[in-house]
């Protein structure tokens, strides 16, 4: 586990996102800071703005199959990432393209913003090669925002109903329990950078969150 902070801010999980292959970070990052999440992830970094903001977590999300991100981003931007994860970067068509903030994956499944059309699920699906629900947590279409996951478990919003629950175990075919990150911070994915090999926290997380984030994600057994 590595608690910190980009640029000052312990929102970790809007300055990056982890697939697989890689974690994409933002471009200012320091060399030291980059070594150490890559070695806490277990994958390589990889340096990038799409569509030219540094708040790449919002925007993209990844399965070893591939990545979708806002259709924002730029040709130089598409290669570098496609180049860099050797997977197909596909953008996602429509008005909600914040992907990051609006899709919560696994390799099993994947749960989506309600308001998605037909196109939009289609190109998630097959470019992340799961099964996609549409849904809500804690009543909100943010809920790649509200929720952070694992192939062992789903960590998400404190807030979010039984029946959320429910359908985010169902979606993404794991365990779903609720948490907080950085002191109370009910957006557990702003908070979060997960990997098969370990996670990043904000700089703030407590440590009674910290157990509750290694429970539900399945850290404590590797």
């Amino acid at each position: 586990m590595l608690r910190t902070a980009f640029a000052g801010s312990p929102y970790v999980g809007v300055f990056a996102a982890s697939t697989p292959m890689g974690v994409l970070v933002r471009p200012d990052i320091a060399d030291a800071e980059a070594e150490a999440i890559a070695a806490e992830l277990g994958v390589g970094t990889v340096e990038t703005t799409i569509g030219g903001t540094a708040t790449v977590g919002a925007v993209c999300v990844g399965t070893r199959a591939g990545v979708v991100v806002t259709d924002q981003i730029t040709r130089t931007e598409r290669e570098r990432i496609g180049r860099a994860l050797d997977v197909p970067v596909a953008t996602v068509p429509g008005p909600i393209n914040a992907v990051g903030n609006v899709v919560v994956a696994n390799s099993r499944g994947a749960l989506v913003h309600p308001d998605f059309d037909d196109a939009a699920v289609a190109t998630i699906a097959s470019t992340l090669d799961v099964t996609v629900h549409r849904g809500t947590l804690a009543g909100v279409g943010t809920v790649g925002m509200a929720a952070v996951a694992t192939d062992a478990g789903v960590l998400s919003h404190p807030k979010a109903s039984e029946q959320e629950l429910l359908q985010l175990e169902k979606a993404l075919d794991v365990p779903a329990d609720i948490g907080t990150v950085n002191y109370g911070g009910p957006l557990v994915g702003s908070g979060l950078v997960v990997a098969e090999g370990g996670y990043i926290a904000g700089s703030e997380t407590t440590g009674p969150e910290l157990t509750r984030i290694e429970e539900t994600l399945g850290f404590l057994d590797g």
